[in-house]
């Protein structure tokens, strides 16, 4: 068996649909395909690059979402540049420039 071959361009007798998009119309016409020449890709009118016309949330539930997973983020990042003698609020105000570092000392 040749390898050589173009499998694609064959016309089997019986088959459903030919791949006619890499085809010459010459080639078409002589294997009796024009039926099956249509074009690469989605046939569904109205659909476009495969995007849903709804999306699987609504928009409040994803900016909730959205704002929670940023908010762990953050806190995770703030917790994990804490002092040990400090809260993570104390290094939330230095990191927004509300305190000074000075208030992340030990209190006496």
């Amino acid at each position: 068996m040749s390898w050589g071959i173009n499998f694609e361009r064959e016309l089997k007798l019986g088959e459903e649909t030919a791949v006619t998009h890499k085809m010459s119309p010459e080639e078409v016409r002589r294997t009796g395909a024009e039926g099956s020449k249509r074009p690469p890709g989605n046939n569904n009118p109205g659909e476009v690059l495969h995007q849903r016309r709804k999306l699987p949330f609504s928009p409040a539930t994803m900016a909730v979402t959205g704002f929670g997973i940023t908010a762990a983020i953050g806190f995770m990042v703030l917790y994990a540049k804490k002092k040990p003698e400090a809260s993570a609020s104390d290094v939330a105000k230095v990191a927004t420039g509300a305190g000074d570092p000075k208030d992340t000392h030990p209190r006496e």
